[in-house]
């Protein structure tokens, strides 16, 4: 018996500033071969610079995209870090416009999210064998920026208000903060090697459920 495991999301799950085999997602198939005691196939379906509408819309038109999140018995999705960056970048120097472009991104990233967990859950509707869902969290990219944190810490509370018997969040905001040195790529915003093996361990660290 093997299981397939279904990574979506943004540049962290293709792995982007880590060498190749040393992004969250590899790490994390490795682990669950270990936990599990059998082979775990994966399909990365990744993209640099996705965003939550760009998920969504994916997860609603993309049939083979479809096809791979509901076949799949291990799902995980990083998403959101581009709402946030597009949206600080866009207000450039401008601290009064910073707060209102934040604002309006986060209500339409939340919007978003929801969309997609829904979309995924419809997915999965009727399916008899068990699966699991497991969200990365966000790390905050601009740890110099007041409302950034916050930001991130409001993205968080509704990305882990998701969790079930089947869906798990994977907190690794602490674990980023202060620490941006020594886990993010030269580029200040991706993770490095040491970055994503801590996502994988967090993921990991929740367990798979009922599979197994």
């Amino acid at each position: 018996m093997s299981y397939h495991y279904t990574a979506i999301g943004d540049s962290l799950t293709t792995g982007f500033g880590a060498l190749p085999g040393n992004g969250f997602v590899p790490v994390y198939r490795r682990l669950a071969e270990g936990r599990l005691h059998t082979s775990v196939n994966l399909t990365n379906l990744g993209v640099n610079g996705l965003t939550t509408d760009g998920l969504e819309q994916r997860l609603k038109n993309d049939y083979n995209y479809r096809l791979a999140v509901r076949d799949a018995d291990i799902v995980t999705l990083s998403i959101g870090g581009n709402d946030l960056i597009k949206a600080a970048k866009a207000a450039g120097n401008g601290a009064g416009e910073l707060s209102s472009l934040l604002e309006k991104a986060l209500r339409n990233c939340k919007r978003n999210f929801g969309d997609i967990m829904g979309t995924v859950a419809q997915l999965k509707a009727g399916l008899r064998k068990p699966y699991i869902i497991r969200i990365v969290g966000l790390y905050n990219p601009y740890p110099q920026i007041a409302e950034a944190t916050q930001w991130v810490k409001a993205f968080n509370r509704h990305a882990a208000g998701y969790s079930s018997m089947v869906c798990g969040f994977a907190s690794i905001y602490q674990e980023f903060a202060g620490n941006e040195r020594g886990l993010l790529f030269i580029d200040h915003l991706h993770p490095n090697g040491r970055g994503y093996q801590v996502i994988a361990a967090k993921l990991n660290g929740l367990g798979y459920g009922h599979l197994g």
